[in-house]
């Protein structure tokens, strides 16, 4: 039976940790409020920009909407960032991805300020992240590191297996991985043998995008398994990338979808906003 790697408990704890610190800040007379851009509605979007709201309400800092129409031109929306840019009281600027296809995503992500790049998308966060310095580090992959120290699984020297190598998920995973001392392969979908690969992975993290995916032909017995997916079945049930009920017997832990990567994601941008108001020097 596999030890269930609960990431709404865990999610939770961090954001009363957060809580406190918080307080703790408000005292010391430093205060911030995240930004939340969204263009466009989205339905998927507009859950993700709820919980984020709900979370800073939460911890205790403040947070402000800009909702802007999908006809919002590029410019308009660069007006708008570097106007953000320039107040003192805004410590995260966060644009919620996708964006409507007539706005260069790239170019949004390069104009937030590093220092508010509380996704940790700006290249100067990726490149902080990949020589080991100080910087943002995305939301997801960070929440997966402590979802595994907090569950007590120790990664130094474990064969670590990423599938997917994504920007946001699969690529900044692999590094974090390494920094913890994991021995790390990335697979993707030219990868041979994947099935094979897969099978010597200590940990193995899924990140491919593909519903249901990973059976248990693909687990070795006691393999770490977590599931980074979030799709909907034909009864339109939340579902990873892994069917869950195959692998969970072999597994010697697990996350479940819903409920194990994606509280992470929320929490770890909330610590990043915290990190954020902390180090604001006015």
């Amino acid at each position: 039976m596999a030890q269930l790697i609960d990431g709404k408990r865990i999610s939770q704890e961090i954001k009363d940790e957060l809580k406190v610190k918080v307080a703790e800040l408000k005292a010391q007379g430093k205060t911030g409020a995240l930004a939340v851009i969204q263009v466009g509605e989205d339905p998927a979007s507009s859950v993700y920009v709820r919980n984020k709201k709900n979370a800073c309400a939460y911890i205790g800092i403040e947070s402000l909407s800009y909702e802007l129409p999908k006809e919002t031109t590029q410019q308009e929306l660069l007006d708008l960032i570097e106007k953000l840019n320039a107040d003192s009281h805004v410590r995260g600027i966060l644009v919620q991805l996708p964006v409507p296809a007539h706005i260069d995503e790239n170019a949004i992500i390069r104009a937030i300020r590093p220092d508010k790049d509380v996704d940790g998308f700006h290249p100067q966060s990726v490149g902080a992240m990949t020589i080991g310095q100080k910087g943002f580090l995305p939301c997801t992959p960070a929440g997966i590191i402590q979802l595994l120290k907090r569950s007590g699984i120790e990664i130094a020297g474990k064969h670590c297996v990423v599938i997917g190598r994504s920007n946001i998920v699969g690529k900044p995973m692999a590094l974090l991985l390494l920094h913890e001392n994991g021995t790390v392969t990335i697979a993707h979908s030219k990868t041979r043998n994947l099935k094979e690969l897969c099978k010597e992975a200590d940990i193995l993290v899924v990140a491919m995008g593909k519903p249901r995916f990973i059976g248990a032909d693909y687990v070795k017995e006691g393999a770490v398994v977590i599931d980074v997916g979030i799709h909907r079945n034909e009864n339109n049930k939340l579902c990873g990338d892994v069917k869950f009920e195959e692998v969970e017997p072999l597994a010697s832990a697990i996350t479940p979808v819903p409920g194990g990567v994606g509280p992470m994601t929320i929490a770890m941008l909330m610590n990043n906003c915290v990190e954020s108001i902390a180090e604001n020097e006015g």
